[in-house]
């Protein structure tokens, strides 16, 4: 064993697959019981952004018309069919391996991972993978204590059914936000509260889909450094979600102040009563595991540049928002990631005394991408 995955993710299965073309032997540890990531929790009308073509992993396309738009079910088939490719070409997966905690190992060298079944693994390289979807973020609301209604999170969302006829208040500016206010106006009375007012841009531009443009610009490859990280990630449009604020059929106004009993309170200092807050405020790296390395700021966000750790040499980070590029937490970004990491984790084990490093082993499910 020479390396070490966390997490069964869309991250965590492009690392073991960058990890195998290197020549490295990788063990990928996964929590739950399947390898598909947090998808098959997503909520259940959830689309890509992205069409098809620009969406899949490396190696192994989607099948079916390139342009269309992959439900959340297609994309779990794809990671668990992923995973299959990935056990076959020799790398060991093991499910049900809960990371407690990563330790340096004896003297210094390496790592000792330590699960929850007792048992502890060691390697001199480890690729934190593990998402962000168990660590949503949760800004404070002032009141909110003695709130009567419902707060929750959009992670425990699933469908507009248990929300039919209430009064809800979603919070949030991005993508998600957007898509399940205005699927749960549908069936309920429902208020987009935001900070500052939505930023659509258009799913389309001459025929083409945005994603297309991102391709043949090389936007998507542009280095994050370049890029000025938005505040909120604009929202993605083909007409139906301005349309449904321009009709009345989804309200927005200015976030509200606080809240007061069963009441929101909101800027012009209105109140009324609400049912259910739903948070769409996004999500922050899941790596408490790391807390003892030092590898986390006071924050629990990563110490790295461009996915290494500026701590320890041997320990990666992969599926960041931002960690490279604007595409750096997607589908169609992560293989690149992926790649550029093993590389550079793979020449730092070269340097390890009395750690032999083998040559680069044919491609998995296929040639990889360039970069």
């Amino acid at each position: 064993m020479n390396t070490i995955v966390i997490g069964g993710g869309q991250a965590g299965l492009a690392a073991t697959r960058a990890l195998l073309d290197v020549g490295l032997a990788p063990v990928l540890l996964e929590a739950t019981d399947q390898t598909t990531g947090s998808w098959r929790r997503y909520y259940d009308s959830l689309t890509l952004f992205s069409p098809a073509r620009y969406s899949s992993l490396p190696g192994l396309p989607f099948g079916g018309d390139g342009d269309r738009y992959p439900h959340r079910d297609e994309v779990v088939d794809h990671l668990a069919r992923y995973a299959r490719d990935l056990g076959r070409g020799g790398a060991e997966i093991r499910t049900g391996a809960r990371v407690t905690a990563v330790a340096a190992g004896a003297r210094g060298s390496g790592f000792a991972v330590r699960l929850a079944d007792g048992g502890t693994l060691n390697a001199p390289i480890v690729i934190a993978a593990s998402g962000s979807f168990d660590r949503p973020h949760l800004p404070v609301l002032p009141g909110r204590d003695g709130f009567t209604g419902q707060v929750l999170h959009a992670a425990a969302y699933t469908n507009p059914l248990p929300y039919a006829g209430r009064r809800v208040v979603v919070v949030g500016a991005g993508n998600s936000a957007v898509q399940i206010a205005c699927e749960l106006a549908r069936t309920s009375t429902v208020t987009l509260a935001t900070r500052t007012p939505i930023r659509f841009v258009d799913q389309r531009i001459l025929g083409k889909d945005l994603h297309f443009w991102f391709t043949v610009t090389g936007f998507d490859r542009l280095p994050a450094r370049l890029v000025k990280t938005p505040p909120t990630a604009p929202v993605l449009d083909e007409g139906l979600y301005r349309r449904a604020l321009r009709e009345g059929e989804l309200d927005r106004r200015s976030m509200f102040t606080h809240l007061d009993g069963d009441d929101v309170v909101w800027a012009d200092g209105s109140r009324e009563p609400v049912d259910v807050i739903l948070l769409a405020t996004g999500y922050r790296p899941n790596l408490d595991y790391l807390d003892g390395l030092g590898a986390l700021d006071e924050t629990g966000r990563p110490r790295h540049v461009h996915g290494l750790s500026t701590v320890h040499p041997g320990l990666g980070f992969l599926g960041l928002e931002w960690q490279r590029t604007p595409a750096s937490n997607t589908l169609r970004g992560v293989g690149r990631d992926a790649r550029h990491l093993t590389r550079r984790l793979k020449a730092h084990l070269s340097r390890q005394p009395g750690v032999p490093v083998p040559g680069r082993a044919r491609p998995v499910t296929g040639p990889p991408e360039t970069m």
